[in-house]
């Protein structure tokens, strides 16, 4: 008997089923990430790293690559078209970030009460972000026509005198492509102090009312200090993609009138797919990741300390 059982135990030892069973279930992983790493290298890494090469090359998208140095990045900087842009584009990534996160704050603060109607308004407030960049802009465009609805109700209402051609006059333009962003965004920025605001300790508000602190002083003094975490991820997203903007502007304005409200995403489609420069394009490509990559590593160094913990 012991040596039927010696031998089906030394039979079970030798068998390759089970350390062949093991090694498929460590395989099945690998196999399930690898059709996700092949698109991702295909789709990002590739023309990412292609983009850093054309950059320094005269490609036209037809005939071969031929290198160029830094002559691209030296026309960047004395082509009136690109300065312009990145003017445009600084403003509206200042001006949107500042005004888009005071106005996210005070909806927020406004809606994060008893109010009985608080979550219709907050799905109204919203709602604009869930909208594709390219409809705001379609919409808007026809809102701000010389004879659209913007210039009727101000005439309905007695103030013809403010009527303007809203996109079509280059000292106002840009600042209503500001507005058009602020409107469509601010409602996600609110979304993100609301949730901020759901984090700050109630034992804290109370514990600073009975030492006898105001409202204002328990905003200033409690709430925002808490909110600065929500106020880094607000303003890191709005800032990265103001810096990037290009639907809205190529829609309602496609970058005019002259180079009023031409941002460095406009610039480097114009120059790629309208003048077939496709070197000089990622040119643009590289300046302007470089910028959105500094700007958004200084501000969230900067706004990272000066977070607290509730």
């Amino acid at each position: 008997m012991t040596t039927v059982l010696d031998r089906a135990t030394a039979s079970r030892a030798d068998d390759p089923g089970p350390r062949r069973r093991r090694g498929r279930r460590a395989v099945v992983p690998y196999a399930l990430i690898v059709p996700a790493l092949l698109f991702y290298a295909v789709v990002v890494l590739y023309p990412t790293v292609a983009g850093g090469v054309y950059a320094f090359t005269d490609w036209n998208g037809r005939r071969a690559a031929t290198f160029v140095g830094l002559d691209n990045f030296v026309q960047l900087g004395t082509d009136p078209a690109p300065r312009s842009a990145l003017a445009n584009t600084l403003l509206i990534a200042v001006s949107t970030t500042l005004l888009q996160t005071l106005l996210g704050l005070a909806l927020a603060l406004a809606l994060h009460t008893s109010l009985v109607s608080r979550n219709v308004l907050r799905t109204l407030f919203f709602a604009p972000a869930l909208l594709p960049p390219v409809i705001i802009g379609f919409l808007w465009q026809y809102v701000l026509t010389p004879s659209g609805p913007m210039n009727d109700a101000l005439s309905a209402v007695g103030l013809g005198a403010l009527t303007q051609n809203w996109l079509g006059d280059p000292s106002i333009a840009l600042a209503s492509v500001i507005g058009v962003i602020i409107w469509q965004n601010a409602g996600l920025t609110m979304v993100i102090y609301l949730a901020g605001l759901q984090g700050v300790p109630e034992e804290l508000l109370e514990a600073a009312a009975i030492d006898g602190a105001g409202r204002w002083q328990r905003l200033r003094r409690v709430t925002l200090p808490l909110l600065v975490p929500a106020t880094t991820i607000a303003m890191s997203l709005t800032l990265i993609g103001s810096l990037k903007l290009f639907d809205q502007v190529y829609v309602m304005t496609g970058g005019g009138p002259g180079y009023a409200t031409e941002t460095l995403s406009v610039v480097m489609y114009k120059e790629a797919f309208v003048s077939g420069r496709y070197g000089y394009s990622t040119a643009i490509a590289l300046v302007l990741t470089m910028i959105v990559f500094a700007f958004a590593f200084v501000q969230l160094r900067g706004l990272r300390r000066f977070e607290v913990d509730a």
